[in-house]
């Protein structure tokens, strides 16, 4: 049944979760270490990331992980990381309504990356919907 939904549906119920993140960290992350802040959200999502996987009994699918496929799972946790304990800093020194749009650039990067690394087309649309993104973090930001 899920597997059936568009990526479009999966793609605005990440926006939607992302959204409630960022307001739900910003009032957690007041009074203690960023750091700290996101190793407690690290270990929930670790915890209900593996009851999914039991779950819809995706256990076996291990085996079928590559090597290649561990380095790059690996690569993208190290930046997920990463990514995370800035956010965090970043929501416990600024507004949540500046930190997210700024922080939301990354679907710049993303645009440019996918276009250098992944041979994904780089259309003037897909330039323009970019510039619009950035100017768009710009204007929340210092409007």
């Amino acid at each position: 049944m899920l597997e059936g939904m568009s990526w479009l549906f999966w793609s605005l119920l990440s926006a939607l979760f992302a959204a409630a993140t960022a307001v739900l960290a910003k009032i957690g992350v007041a009074g203690i270490d960023s750091n700290l802040a996101t190793a407690i959200r690290t270990v929930v999502i670790v915890l209900f990331a593996w009851a999914i996987v039991a779950v819809t009994y995706s256990r076996g699918e291990i085996a079928k992980v590559t090597p290649r496929g561990w380095l790059f799972l690996v690569l993208s946790g190290i930046a997920t990381g990463l990514s995370w304990l800035c956010y965090f800093r970043a929501l416990q020194l600024g507004p949540a309504s500046k930190v997210a749009p700024v922080d939301k650039l990354s679907v710049v990067f993303v645009i440019l990356f996918a276009a250098a690394f992944l041979g994904e087309k780089l259309s003037a649309l897909k330039l323009g919907g970019g510039l619009l993104i950035a100017a768009g973090a710009i204007a929340l930001v210092f409007g």
